[in-house]
């Protein structure tokens, strides 16, 4: 017999051992190696990461699935692994040195380094693996990935070496994200946009050969001005027609600087003009392009005034530069300079050469390192690069051909729009930890890429014999002498952006690229799950490499984007405001089954979870119930009985609960096929709770507690299926419970022929019941809304009211007196009678198209009734134009916080749904 109450803690260990000992998880287990193929990926958790929110929801999502279509016979594999996460690592090795009050990262060479990084990931990476499986996850753990791996380090240098010959992977001066605290790139998904206050500062730059006339240009970055090389204004603003092509002097510096005609100049913001620095900023990158200007870098790696370019480009370029005699001089002050207090002495410049027109109090989105939180600096450098723009076409091509679906169906414009507009990727960071960069130097300048150093060696000997800058006889001196040939060659110090190794995720953790029974059988994947943040820079890269190393192949034929998990006020979860909810938290407090399941039902495609702690409280109550189900089952005698046919059933009520079995089962199965993960949630919700738990089991309880008879084995026997059924359908939502329970009911009967998970999922096609759903369902659905009439007339638990059936069909005759029992008992009635016309003082109901009537004269006052409701729609009614009013504001709908706003709309619908129902109830009282 069960325990009285449901102790998830202790089920859930207990489940798991039962798990792993099977091997339930296993992909290609004996049983299923000749069965169809299905493939999830798990987008790869960084390996110093805790499972937060969005990770529960990603992964129970998937889980959902790998459950699924395991149950549905198929060979499931849902490959797990980590991603090596470059910065987040190396920052978490350097903080435990410096605080274990060791040498830093830089005094004990890469070499020693890196070999500290791999023990802290053997000691303590990888928490949020067994996070994952305390959430249930059915990973086959056995096949768990590492994107450093030695597989995937192959894989890795195959793919950059042979980009490299093809030509789509090169090395390229351009702007990047620079972190100056890191003293590396960063990605985009690595910026994060901060609201600021600060200033404009508008500056006045004398135009060259006119004396007094000036060009007045605003900045936010006033130290940014010394690598200026244009002042950019649009071609038809006329207050400057007469100095296109003119030049300014450039205050400071002395340098010329042209005024170039480019339509990026707005004439309708300040003075239409602008300062253009190719090397500071990354529209100015693409107008310096156009107009062939200087790029001048003049900040250093750690973000302080380099005066160095500004030196070379005064060699280089001496008739660009006129007479300022203190020009050096304030240079040579700034050298060395922290960004922020150059911008102060620039400023103080400017204002005692009265060349500060004004400074305006602006405010202005700043990107910051989301993990160093410095302000990030666009920075020219030298960096390797991906021509995303010819790998990016097939990948376009395929989601317009619909060979990859993306689910909901407007993400694709999204995934199409950064395609289209792709600029070349920037894959190389100035870290230690990751995969370096296979390529290496010569003493000539010459880069050789290689799979290794013997490789590059043979290559960088041939070219420079081929091209004489070595002698034969010198070639063959550095091929014999090991010293000298380990010094010939330096290699790039760099490593490749995690989310290259990541790109090849969907086919490197298959073994590629070596031709694996895995990557045959299971490539491409079935479904990609993850959030719509990573669209361009994970999704959209799988797309691209996997298309170009699969031979055209897709790596996943529909990509399932999930929303966000907000708090229940609808504001994104964040440290700052202390919303973060710790999905561990709510595991401990009220089991994994109820968080999986709270989050599946709130899981409505494109709609964002608001999540309240009560709604975990709410499906911990669920599955209380399914539990307190089982034990009542058990207590009357309702066990699994070997051959028990459902076909053959002949009982009215247990034919409807197997009617209501085939309709959830279906219901289920097609949400989850369209991954309507909260259809499928509700729909076995429904079942288990409204109809097995409250109507089935409540209307065979006279049958159960009555005498033994052909009727009780049968009931019995079907509620057993009943539940069998149930388990199977929840189980992809609440593994833990529905094992045991599984378990549990599998000690009387026949013995279980697999653990649930393995079981197969229920196909009860051709089992609907249409007579008996006739019958039943005018049952419940009658009982429904006499209940529904009393809580709206208020009318007293206690009080017991007569029911009129008005103009009965003679089938409604039939069923009332064959139901007459538990209808007086689960409907509280005192009588059931029959009329032809409405009595006096009643509330009319129409069931299933058949007039029913309530008197309650003396039951209730219902003039009273008919005032309360009156005064409750007319508040109603204040309550909605109030917030129609807020709504039609458009300065409130601007301002206000969108989840504020959210808000007041949700309140909105519930304010109009409970008007209907007191609409409903006064023209009931009025009929």
């Amino acid at each position: 017999m069960l325990e009285k109450v449901f102790d998830p803690a202790s089920v859930e260990t207990r489940i798991s051992a039962a798990w792993e000992a099977e091997g339930a998880f296993r992909c290609s287990r004996p049983e299923r190696k000749d069965k169809p193929g299905y493939s999830i990926v798990i987008p790869p958790p960084n390996v110093t990461g805790s499972l937060h929110m969005g990770h529960a929801l990603n992964n129970t999502l998937q889980d959902i699935l790998a459950r699924f279509e395991r149950m549905r016979g198929k060979d499931v594999l849902w490959q797990p692994g980590m991603d090596h996460a470059g910065i987040a690592t190396q920052m978490v090795v350097e903080r435990q040195l410096a605080a274990q009050g060791l040498p830093g990262r830089r005094d004990m060479g890469r070499e020693a380094f890196i070999k500290r990084v791999w023990e802290w990931k053997a000691e303590s990476g990888g928490t949020i693996a067994g996070q994952l499986k305390r959430l249930g996850a059915s990973c086959d753990w056995s096949r768990e990935r590492f994107t450093m791996d030695e597989g995937l380090s192959r894989a890795v240098l195959k793919v950059f070496v042979q980009l490299y010959r093809e030509g789509l992977i090169y090395k390229d001066k351009r702007l990047v994200n620079w972190d100056p605290k890191l003293i590396t790139a960063i990605s985009d998904l690595e910026v994060v946009p901060v609201e600021m206050k600060g200033n404009l500062w508008h500056l006045r730059y004398p135009v060259e050969g006119e004396k007094g006339r000036f060009i007045i240009v605003a900045t936010t970055r006033p130290e940014t001005m010394l690598g200026d090389t244009a002042v950019a204004v649009h071609p038809d603003d006329e207050r400057y027609q007469d100095l296109i092509g003119k030049n300014v002097i450039l205050p400071l510096v002395g340098r010329r600087i042209p005024i170039v005609a480019d339509e990026y100049s707005d004439p309708e913001k300040g003075s239409g003009a602008v300062k253009i620095t190719p090397a500071h900023d990354f529209n100015d990158f693409e107008v310096g392009k156009r107009h062939a200007l200087p790029m001048i870098n003049v900040l250093d790696a750690e973000a302080r005034i380099d005066i160095s370019a500004i030196r070379d480009d005064q060699s280089d370029r001496p008739d660009a530069y006129v007479e300022t005699p203190d020009a050096a001089g304030v240079l040579e002050h700034l050298q060395g300079q922290d960004r922020f207090a150059a911008r102060k002495q620039i400023v103080d410049l400017f204002t005692q050469l009265e060349l500060l027109e004004t400074i305006e109090p602006h405010v202005h989105v700043v990107p910051h390192g989301d993990r160093s939180n410095v302000v990030i600096e666009p920075w020219l450098t030298d960096q390797w690069y991906v021509d995303a723009k010819t790998l990016a076409q097939p990948a376009l091509a395929a989601v317009r051909e619909g060979r990859t679906n993306f689910i909901p169906k407007n993400w694709e414009k999204t995934y199409f729009e950064w395609l289209e507009n792709i600029q070349p990727w920037c894959v190389s960071r100035q870290l230690w930890w990751g995969h370096q960069i296979p390529a290496w130097y010569d003493p000539f300048g010459n880069v050789f890429v290689a799979l290794d150093e013997d490789e590059a060696f043979e290559q960088a000997i041939a070219h420079n014999v081929g091209n004489e800058a070595l002698s034969p006889e010198d070639a063959e001196a550095l091929i014999q002498d090991k010293d000298r040939r380990a010094q010939f060659l330096t290699r790039d110090e760099d490593v490749l952006d995690t989310w290259f190794s990541s790109a090849l995720w969907p086919f490197s953790t298959l073994g590629w690229p070596d031709e694996t029974a895995e990557l045959k059988k299971f490539y491409p994947t079935s479904v990609l799950v993850t959030g719509f943040d990573i669209i361009f820079f994970w999704v959209a890269r799988m797309m691209m490499m996997g298309m170009h190393f699969m031979d055209g192949e897709v790596p996943f034929k529909d990509v399932y984007i999930h929303a966000l998990v907000r708090d229940e006020k609808g504001a994104k979860m964040s440290k700052s405001k202390g919303n973060v909810i710790d999905p561990l938290d709510l595991v401990e407090q009220y089991g994994a089954d109820a968080l999986r399941f709270t989050l599946a039902a709130m899981a409505a495609q494109g709609r964002d979870i608001k999540l309240a702690t009560s709604r975990v409280e709410g499906y911990r109550n669920f599955a209380t119930k399914l539990w307190n189900a089982v034990r009542f089952a058990e207590m009357n005698g309702c066990a699994r009985v070997e051959g028990f046919d459902p076909e053959k059933v002949e009982n009215t009520l247990n034919r409807w609960i197997i009617g209501e079995a085939a309709r959830a089962t279906r219901e289920v199965t097609e949400a989850i096929e369209a991954y309507r993960f909260n259809d499928a949630a509700a729909a076995i919700y429904r079942f288990l709770w409204n109809v097995f738990c409250d109507w089935h089991l409540e209307l065979a309880k006279p049958v159960l507690s009555g005498p033994d008879g052909s009727a009780k084995e049968e009931t019995r026997a079907t509620t057993a299926w009943v539940l069998d059924v149930a388990m199977a359908l929840l189980h992809p939502f609440m593994p833990f419970l529905t094992e045991e329970l599984w378990a549990e009911t599998g000690k009387v009967g026949p013995a279980r022929k697999s653990l649930l998970v393995l079981s197969d999922w229920p196909d009860l096609a051709g089992l609907e019941a249409p007579d008996a759903e006739a019958e039943v369902g005018w049952v419940v659905d009658l009982i429904a809304e006499i209940r529904s009439v009393r809580a709206e007339m208020n009318v007293p638990a206690s009080a017991r009211a007569p029911l009129v059936l008005v103009q009965a069909s003679a089938e409604s005759r039939a069923r009332a007196s064959a139901w007459d029992e538990a209808l007086r008992r689960l409907a509280r009635l005192s009588d059931i009678s029959f009329a032809e016309a409405m009595p006096s003082e009643a509330v009319q109901m129409v069931v299933r198209g058949e007039v029913a009537a309530l008197p309650l004269a003396g039951v209730v006052d219902l003039a009273a009734e008919r005032v309360r409701l009156q005064k409750e729609e007319e508040k109603l009614g204040q309550e909605i134009s109030r917030i129609d009013g807020k709504l039609a504001n458009e300065k409130f709908v601007a301002r206000a916080p969108e989840e504020v706003v959210e808000a007041e709309r949700e309140k909105r619908e519930e304010y109009v749904q409970r008007r209907e129902k007191v609409r409903a109830a006064i023209t009931q009282l009025g009929s």
